[in-house]
């Protein structure tokens, strides 16, 4: 057995000991799974609690896992540079875009327009993850699958755009990864970039007018108190990644392998079955509860979808490259019709 647990994760969690370099299914594993948002009751947590029953229960206690949720081990960055450092072993997460850009497929504004469109794009065969994961794998990571949440929105106080020109002066958090910000800035608002953690601040201290990007789901239910309305903007399908690190995934045999993975797909599967509906569950609680829930129309959309592809997808070919884009834009649908027939 060898130990793998850096400086960082072992200051964290003193005595723990992880095992890797499996040779045969006998080997024993502590392994770390986390992620930068989401509590314990959150459907995040909900998850990595279950991906870590199915190792453990799949292994016959052979594989144990520790989860630890928001902020428990760091922030957004920290998080994910641990993660390719081999300190931590498997992420639910959005990942960061600092050691490959490419990495932004995951994030690329106005990608699927819908629902059915989604699902199609971001199945475990869909055209999307074949995108994805040779990224990953440079990085030194194994992507194993989505963890689609919905479509993401802007939450704001006091008052709401659905168009450009209704945006300007509203200043709205974004995550800290390209494109986003760049999206944000192109459908009107001013951008914010602001780590996960920080967010609930920023709001109470005025600092930003409102969040962007993320389902109903968090802002409801983490900033509800400050937050009045939300706008289903829909410029991003909301994401996480399963990613497990390669110095572990390399030194395990098929049959643990494949633990990790049938386990993930379940995750994986339950989520693509029920995120839909949870999501419309979170935007009928957050009215029921005070927030006002927009609908752009058919018009303020088209609008927001056509000025954000103009403008911020020439920005993204110039830093994932001309192949992935080709692959987009033969794949991506046109607001008002069905997607293509191949996607």
């Amino acid at each position: 057995m060898s130990k793998h647990l850096g400086t960082f994760a072992a200051t964290l969690l003193s005595g723990v000991m992880f095992t890797a370099a499996a040779q045969a299914s006998d080997e024993e594993y502590r392994l770390i799974l986390t992620s930068e948002a989401g509590d314990h009751a959150s459907p995040l947590g909900t998850a990595m609690r279950l991906w870590e029953s199915l190792i453990e229960e799949r292994s016959g206690g052979r594989m144990q896992v520790e989860v630890f949720y928001q902020s428990e081990l760091g922030g957004q960055q920290e998080l994910f540079d641990q993660l390719v450092r081999g300190n931590v072993d498997m992420m639910i997460t959005w990942p960061q875009t600092s050691y490959d850009e490419r990495v932004g497929v995951n994030y690329i504004p106005y990608l699927v327009l819908g629902w059915d469109d989604a699902i199609a794009a971001f199945a475990p065969d869909g055209w999307v993850q074949e995108l994805m994961a040779p990224i990953y794998e440079d990085i030194g990571l194994k992507y194993i699958g989505p963890f689609p949440e919905g479509f993401g929105g802007v939450a704001t106080q006091g008052r709401y755009a659905t168009s450009f020109e209704e945006a300007q002066g509203l200043k709205v958090r974004s995550q800290p990864v390209f494109p986003l910000p760049q999206t944000i800035n192109t459908m009107g608002f001013q951008a914010v970039p602001i780590d996960w953690a920080e967010v609930y601040t920023s709001l109470q201290t005025g600092v930003v007018d409102g969040d962007s990007s993320n389902v109903i789901y968090w802002d409801y239910e983490y900033f509800g108190d400050v937050l009045d309305y939300f706008v289903q903007s829909s410029h991003n399908f909301s994401s996480y990644s399963l990613l497990m690190s390669d110095k572990v995934w390399d030194g395990m045999d098929e049959e643990d392998r494949e633990i990790v993975l049938s386990s993930a797909r379940e995750v994986i599967d339950k989520q693509f079955a029920e995120a839909r509906a949870e999501d419309e569950r979170w935007i009928q609680t957050a009215q029921e509860n005070g927030m006002e829930y927009i609908v752009p129309t058919d018009a303020e959309k088209t609008a927001w979808v056509e000025k954000v592809r103009a403008e911020v997808w020439p920005l993204i070919e110039e830093s994932l490259g001309t192949e992935i884009m080709d692959v987009v834009r033969a794949n991506a649908s046109v607001p008002g019709e069905p997607p293509p027939a191949d996607s």
